[in-house]
């Protein structure tokens, strides 16, 4: 088994400050992250930036198939020469990607996410249709308890990842895990996809519902709605009522399943276009 940094040097690589490289080399806790993964037999698993391919070698002891996709092209190309059969490696970039297209329609997504993209990597592939059966992923540890919240500290990042499934955080992983040591704390948090709770063709009008909700957080969700789509106080204040929330509730205070049915009263009243 080679070491990170005989890895490294096998490669001829070193981490890249312009991509946000930082690279997971503590094989303790790789092997943690693939027993959290819960890959199911013969499947087929996701991974998001393999980085030196040491989780990668993990996750492919455990599943039929791991389709890696990496956006730094000096990894793209010498990755293949290192990694066991059953890993293909994709150079690309996973907000471009279509992951059902590239893996088909079930599959797992692991993954070491970097920290500037990780949030809108998280919410594509929710959206991919049909989404992964579950995500096991690492993120800034901030941003983990951010997505796993509840009322009343709820976020549009939290009502957003919620919407699709059931978020719970799994441990910390210090900075000492990387190569170089990030100067935050990760997270490792496992998403459980849940059934739809709209169809897809309100997902739209649901968030644009949600994002006005939020966009004056110091306001009564009253006057936040009324503002935001643009429609009468009284119309969202009998929408309100029709949904069980308080006209003078705050928007972090409100659960994933109290904002739809919000969304279902102003959508009825023809408010949420």
């Amino acid at each position: 088994m080679t070491s990170y940094r005989d890895r490294m040097a096998a490669l001829g690589i070193e981490p890249s400050k312009a991509l946000g490289q930082n690279f997971l080399h503590d094989r303790g806790i790789v092997r943690r992250i693939a027993e959290a993964a819960g890959i199911e037999p013969g499947e087929t698993v996701l991974e998001i930036g393999p980085g030196l391919g040491i989780l990668t070698e993990e996750l492919a002891a455990r599943a039929a198939r791991v389709v890696a996709i990496e956006l730094d092209r000096r990894l793209a190309a010498h990755l293949p020469d290192v990694m066991p059969s059953n890993v293909e490696i994709v150079e690309g970039d996973a907000l471009e990607i279509d992951p059902v297209a590239l893996v088909g329609p079930r599959y797992a997504v692991v993954a070491n996410l970097p920290y500037s993209v990780g949030t809108a990597i998280v919410r594509r592939l929710q959206e991919a249709n049909p989404p992964p059966r579950a995500l096991t992923i690492m993120v800034q540890r901030e941003v983990a308890e951010r997505m796993a919240a509840a009322p009343p500290e709820m976020s549009l990042l939290a009502v957003a990842v919620q919407f699709y499934g059931a978020p719970r955080i799994l441990f910390r992983i210090g900075g000492g895990a990387f190569i170089p040591p990030p100067r935050v704390e990760s997270s490792v948090i496992r998403i459980e996809t849940r059934d739809l709770l709209l169809p897809r063709d309100e997902h739209a009008g649901f968030f644009r519902v949600v994002q006005a909700g939020f966009a004056q957080r110091r306001k009564q969700l009253v006057n936040t709605l009324s503002s935001g789509l643009g429609v009468g106080r009284e119309v969202v204040e009998t929408a309100l009522a029709q949904a069980g929330v308080r006209p003078t509730e705050r928007a972090e205070r409100l659960s994933v399943a109290e904002w739809v049915a919000v969304y279902r009263a102003l959508a009825a009243a023809g408010a949420a276009e």
